[in-house]
């Protein structure tokens, strides 16, 4: 695991993991939030205060994906079903600094009160990964993974999966805070 420090501008391309002698302008993941960065993910975890049959259903609902998002892009549920199964398709309403857009997800991995991952045409996915803590709570992971990428080299050249550490980060943070903080 790499211990990571984010940029507080979720738009940066040099987010993620940073050396602690880098600009000063870089703060913390959020408080119980850890990160890990490989050639190909970007990861944060932390544990809910809740059980992981309520933070399953919260994530897999397109309607609370906007208060999730860790860079604020998803801005809406646009069609879809009210709460994500096997295969299933949502569209949502995004924006990305003045541009906005509507992006078709599939959910290409499902596994009920465990695991969600969707994905778009670009085929990179977003996996939400949920364990019993064993006092009630709920161990959450996202997951950036761009090994399903259909041009790998065009999502590494963006600056990905290290543009995307503070992201899940403030993600994950976002259901922490749902749910009223940490277990």
């Amino acid at each position: 695991m790499i211990a990571c420090r984010t940029t507080d501008d979720p738009f940066a391309r040099t987010g993620g993991c940073l050396n602690e002698s880098m600009a000063p302008n870089h703060q913390p993941a959020p408080d119980g939030v850890t990160t890990t960065l490989t050639d190909t993910t970007a990861s944060a975890t932390a544990v809910v205060a809740a059980p992981p049959e309520a933070v399953f259903d919260f994530v897999r609902s397109p309607a609370n994906h906007a208060e999730i998002s860790g860079d604020e892009s998803v801005r809406g549920r646009v069609s879809g079903p009210d709460l994500l199964e096997a295969e299933s398709s949502f569209r949502m309403k995004m924006r990305r600094g003045p541009i906005a857009y509507r992006m078709t997800n599939k959910v290409v991995e499902f596994d009920r009160n465990r695991v969600i991952a969707w994905s778009h045409l670009g085929g990179h996915r977003w996996r939400w990964e949920l364990e019993p803590d064993g006092s009630g709570g709920t161990r959450v992971t996202e997951t950036y993974d761009q090994s399903t990428a259909r041009i790998p080299l065009v999502v590494k050249l963006m600056g990905y999966p290290k543009g995307h550490v503070a992201n899940v980060a403030r993600s994950v943070a976002n259901v922490v805070d749902h749910f009223g903080g940490g277990a």
